[in-house]
């Protein structure tokens, strides 16, 4: 299989595809556009394909999807759309993008049984994103000034807006819709509010509206306060709490324009609400950093390397955790982040193998998550500076270090956090953990049975001491196995067993990736 063509492996793996399907398709009717396909669309994909949508075609009716169905099954089978690139099997984040391995069959039925449409009477209606904000009533609606892209931009710009905050006294934010003026010129936004008047100085250096910066918005004192990625909907904190605003500055909006927005115009907006009686202040701080706590630092990647970083911090006291957002730049090929406990048990945060410049996501769990006092934070990132990479901006590659341009590099897990009180970890903010769907549409064929036993992944045995026998799904590509720290013990094509005779006892976690998606197995290691 090493020598393989990568063409007769794709071959393999469509065709693997299409055997796994064929019982659950003959067994029911083909799903239709209009009982099933329409409402998978429209929640999942409709929001950047759309008119004006930052995505390259729309998907907006039976004839849209129809002429993209073939593109439409690839890009969903292979995991590459929608755009999620956290891996599978973190049940503990919430709101999530991906689609279920069930739609997925879905639609890979509905392409393979010829775009069926169905009784167009019982088709949802098409979305709508004229006017249709989620904060119907904003205490604070931030526009920024009109822009226009220069027309010889050739690479990636971030151009910073800012607005002087109206609001007397002190607010809590909790509630945060970003608008861009122009779908096809935003690719992302991040929000800051300051007081240290820097940025207003920058944007009287700079000409024309904003001014531009990389990174950050260029001041040390800059709260993170929130943001927007295509397809995200309004951010909304967690029960009882917010970000704390006091009386005065600004806030900034660092825009990201890609070079495909050259000569666009954009006008972005934010809608705000506040809250004067929230009593919980909300914060989302890099705690885990390329400066503060790297144990292997600096952050400096050769060329011609392969290099990964840890950083770790001990948490002081008892917190409660509502979200993550790692950052990096182009070499950066993984990020993942977790907690040990003094008891030495531990806690999952984010886990992104294949990390993407392009689709850099806040994450958010589904219930608030404690992390005891003096557990030990710990992320991991890994940076390929070499040919091999295609996101590498140099060629010849070049020495990277840290620094706010794109063609640098940076380290940084943003938590967004507040102080435990008892009973947070109870506290449900997600209790379906996957996208809500457009307008409660329902797809009537969602109910399909998932694969038989002999597709289901059952290593033995657990615990284990010598050898574990992987027993590997017929459709398994690749295992990786971590240990209690998260280090990886064990990666590359699944073998039938693994010799275990010389690992330290404990908690190990198994990742097995098939065509189907990624199955995660919890095993001890023992000395009985």
């Amino acid at each position: 299989m090493k020598n393989a063509s990568p063409f007769s492996v794709l071959g393999a793996a469509l065709w693997l595809f299409s055997t796994i399907g064929v019982t659950h398709a003959q067994a029911q009717s083909s799903p239709t556009w209009a009982e099933d396909v329409a409402c998978l669309i429209y929640s999942h994909c409709t929001s950047c394909h759309r008119d004006q949508g930052i995505a390259p075609f729309a998907l907006e009716s039976y004839q849209d999807a129809q002429g993209q169905g073939v593109a439409l099954k690839l890009a969903t089978q292979s995991g590459h759309m929608p755009p999620w690139p956290a891996a599978e099997g973190q049940g503990h984040i919430g709101f999530r993008k991906n689609l279920t391995w069930q739609e997925k069959e879905i639609l890979r039925q509905w392409v393979e049984n010829g775009m069926p449409r169905g009784d167009s009477t019982q088709e949802p209606a098409a979305p709508t994103f004229a006017s249709s904000y989620q904060i119907a009533s904003p205490d604070l609606i931030a526009e920024f000034p009109t822009y226009t892209v220069p027309s010889t931009l050739t690479s990636d710009l971030y151009r910073c807006f800012i607005v002087n905050n109206p609001l007397s006294g002190t607010h809590y934010l909790n509630e945060i819709e970003v608008v861009p003026g122009n779908g096809d010129a935003v690719h992302h936004v991040l929000l800051y509010w300051d007081n240290s008047g820097i940025p207003a100085q920058k944007d009287s250096a700079d000409p024309g509206p904003g001014y531009t910066s990389f990174g950050g918005i260029g001041s040390n004192s800059a709260v993170l306060v929130g943001g927007w990625v295509p397809g995200q909907d309004k951010w909304v904190a967690p029960p009882s709490m917010g970000f704390w605003v006091p009386q005065g500055g600004v806030f900034v909006a660092q825009v990201h324009y890609p070079s495909s927005a050259a000569g666009e115009i954009d006008s972005t907006k934010v809608r705000l609400k506040f809250s004067p009686s929230i009593v919980r202040p909300y914060f989302m701080d890099p705690i885990l950093n390329h400066g503060a706590n790297l144990t292997n630092g600096p952050l400096v990647i050769p060329a011609n390397q392969v290099k990964t970083f840890h950083a770790q911090y001990t948490v002081p006291q008892d917190a409660t955790v509502a979200s993550i957002l790692p950052h990096a730049h182009l070499i950066c090929t993984s990020m993942k982040a977790l907690a040990i406990t003094p008891n030495g048990d531990t806690i999952p945060l984010i886990d992104i193998p294949e990390w993407d410049f392009h689709w850099q996501m806040n994450y958010r769990f589904k219930n608030l998550i404690k992390v005891p006092a003096n557990s030990t934070l710990h992320g991991w990132a890994t940076y390929d500076n070499t040919a091999f990479n295609p996101n590498n901006p140099n060629s010849p590659p070049q020495l990277v270090t840290v620094g706010e341009a794109t063609t640098d590099e940076m380290m940084l897990f943003y938590f967004g956090y507040t102080g435990y009180q008892n009973g947070d970890e109870n506290t449900v903010v997600d209790p379906s953990g996957h996208a809500v769907h457009h307008a409660g549409c329902a797809m009537t064929h969602l109910e399909l049975p998932e694969p038989n036993s002999a597709w289901q992944w059952s290593p033995y045995p657990n615990p284990a001491r010598d050898h574990w026998h992987v027993n590997a799904p017929e459709d398994g590509l690749r295992l990786r196995v971590l240990d209690g720290l998260g280090r990886i013990r064990f990666e590359g094509p699944p073998p039938p067993t693994l010799d275990i005779s010389t690992w330290p006892p404990g908690l190990y976690v198994a990742e097995m990736q098939t065509e189907r998606g990624t199955f995660v197995y919890k095993w001890s290691v023992g000395t009985f």
